[in-house]
């Protein structure tokens, strides 16, 4: 097998949730624990068992300690946060899902800081934080997110000149700031 075979390979495994390491029965858990306050997790499609899970149906008030529960999840896939008492302080439960593709962090109290911490997601490819407390300071960490394909910008502390920096760095980036 040739290395652009196994390259492939090891894509397509990752993608379908297969080949990571992770103990199953702490995922189990987690997911039990997720679904035990009112969240949403769902495989994102029969043939791709990687994971969708969703805050925004919760059924308690959600916040930091109630993001824990993902360090479990070695098949999360797109996480929705939106309008929840998220601040930076939860951003490290987040910070280690390297298989992360959508994160939704819309209406939450993250700040700079906060995205500093997940700075590391590789894989991330869509991002919203539309009314939060973003600065410029804080699209310098989005930087090396070189997978970015769109980040929506509506209502945050950014200005134009960070904007045109970070569209610099990401060129294949669409950077949405609802105007």
């Amino acid at each position: 097998m040739s290395v652009a075979n196994l390259r492939s390979t090891a894509l397509m495994l990752g993608r379908l949730g297969l080949g990571q390491a992770g103990d199953p029965e702490a995922e189990k858990k987690a997911i039990a624990k997720l679904k035990e306050w009112g969240v949403l997790v769902l495989e994102i499609a029969q043939n791709d068992n990687r994971l969708d899970v969703s805050y925004i149906t919760a059924q308690t008030k959600i916040g930091n300690d109630n993001l824990a529960p993902l360090k479990d999840l070695t098949r999360l896939a797109q996480l929705n946060l939106r309008g929840q008492e998220i601040t930076d302080d939860g951003m490290p439960h987040i910070a280690g899902q390297k298989t992360l593709i959508k994160l939704h962090l819309e209406k939450t109290k993250i700040t700079d800081k906060g995205l500093e911490l997940i700075k590391g997601l590789e894989n991330l490819e869509y991002l919203n934080l539309y009314g939060t407390e973003i600065t410029d300071a804080g699209l310098a960490h989005l930087e090396t997110l070189k997978k970015l394909k769109a980040i929506y910008l509506w209502m945050t502390k950014v200005t134009d000149a960070g904007v045109m920096k970070l569209q610099q760095a990401l060129p294949m980036c669409k950077i949405n700031r609802g105007t």
